[in-house]
């Protein structure tokens, strides 16, 4: 077992590259398995859920040579067999395995996905997708078996504009018979990547990005070339932190255009930061005005920034509100903060924080991979010293994250314990 142990209180200076979108990346490597040939994906992020995926493609029997960054996927001698619980619950994102398969084969067996605890999560959205494409689907305790003799394409309203659904309808639906529309589709930059993969693979896929997506279904994929977009969400974590810490820190490699909500809330708060093409330099200041966050669908403000962007507000001076609206558990990472020092009152999934608060180290939990970057921030500007216990939420989703902090002068280290 390890632990995360910060000794905070120093400035953040240098230049932070940020690796490739865990969100595309975890939905990128099962659509290879789409492909009739060979397909190359770049820009690959080293996570753990990553290596979770690796293993259900290596249980497929498809094979898996890497290079760096670049992977390359032979799906050639695929073998749809039932991917076991003790696979399906390291990740969340083995949901997309339902997706691919039945779109490839038209039947899948699965067991109940894993991943953060940050929500009830529920799959009914996808299974309702691929109900309408024709399938039938039977759950026995937690294992969901998928099938169809025949998958057509048909018109789907999402309930709620869900990433997870989105991506893995498409899946089920590229290979299928006709023409299929998801209205209420989500918008995520990550699904354009997604459909820029299939359609260089020969899929016949228009409205990616936008509300309404359409595909024709196809009968045949070939092996095809992508590259993983820059992680956003990453380069919102470490703008954040050079928001606080920062003494002319650079994160580079982004992309500006997927953070307009963040930076237009650093904008409101006067933080000081600088964008320079496809880089930002950040440089902390005492003097941050509270602001309002309510997390939103994309290109709103993203759930996944919510947690990290409370610490934020932890030093402003005054009144700030941060409410969650897509997932009802993001909030474990507060007790945590109020154990350090922060001013902060919860009303369900509305948080009021008052600043400025002055934070102090002490043993902290991570509840989940987004609750755990907050804890990181709050590590970074407390007093003495802060030790992060289960971290294993946290090295799922980022890349070298000891590292990366360590090299711009974080005191920063990863204790066995």
């Amino acid at each position: 077992m390890e632990r995360i142990v910060i000794k905070g209180g120093f400035p953040l200076s240098g230049t932070i590259t940020i690796g490739g979108a865990k969100n595309s990346a975890v939905a990128l490597i099962p659509a290879a398995l789409l492909a009739d040939g060979v397909c190359t994906i770049k820009n690959v992020p080293n996570i753990t859920d990553r290596d979770a995926l690796f293993e259900i493609i290596r249980l497929l029997n498809c094979d898996i040579k890497q290079n760096d960054k670049t992977i390359e996927i032979d799906s050639t001698k695929l073998e749809n067999v039932p991917i076991s619980e003790a696979l399906s619950v390291k990740l969340r994102a083995s949901y997309y395995f339902m997706g691919v398969l039945l779109g490839k084969y038209k039947h899948v067996e699965i067991y109940f996905p894993g991943g953060c605890n940050i929500g009830t999560r529920p799959i009914d959205i996808h299974l309702k997708g691929f109900k309408a494409l024709g399938a039938k689907v039977t759950k026995s305790k937690h294992k969901y078996t998928i099938s169809a003799e025949e998958l057509h394409g048909a018109n789907i309203n999402l309930a709620f504009a869900s990433v997870g659904a989105t991506i893995n309808i498409m899946f089920a639906a590229v290979r299928a018979k006709g023409t299929t529309i998801i209205n209420n589709a989500a918008k995520e930059v990550e699904i354009i990547n997604v459909a820029d993969f299939l359609n260089k693979m020969g899929a016949k896929i228009t409205g990616a990005g936008t509300e309404m997506i359409t595909i024709e279904g196809v009968d045949h994929l070939n092996g095809a070339e992508i590259e993983v977009i820059p992680d956003r969400i990453e380069a919102g974590t470490y703008i954040l932190m050079g928001a606080l810490m920062g003494k002319d820190l650079k994160v580079e490699g982004i992309v500006p255009e997927h953070n307009e909500a963040l930076f237009e809330k650093l904008t409101e708060m006067n933080v000081d930061y600088k964008i320079e093409g496809n880089s930002v330099i950040l440089n902390k200041r005492d003097d941050l005005k509270p602001t309002n966050v309510t997390t939103e669908v994309y290109p709103g403000f993203p759930t996944d920034l919510g947690q990290p962007m409370s610490v934020l507000l932890t030093q402003a001076k005054g009144t700030s509100i941060m409410e969650e609206t897509i997932w009802e558990n993001r909030i474990g990472h507060y007790p945590y903060l109020q154990k350090m020092g922060a001013k902060i009152k919860l009303d369900g999934l509305k948080a009021t924080i008052k600043g400025k608060s002055k934070l102090i180290g002490t043993d902290i939990n991570a509840t989940d991979l987004r609750g755990g970057a907050a804890l990181i921030l709050a590590g970074l500007i407390a007093e003495g010293t802060t030790s992060i216990y289960d971290i294993d939420y946290i090295l799922r989703g980022y890349e070298n994250i000891i590292n990366k902090l360590s090299n711009v002068g974080a005191k920063i280290s990863l204790e066995e314990i």
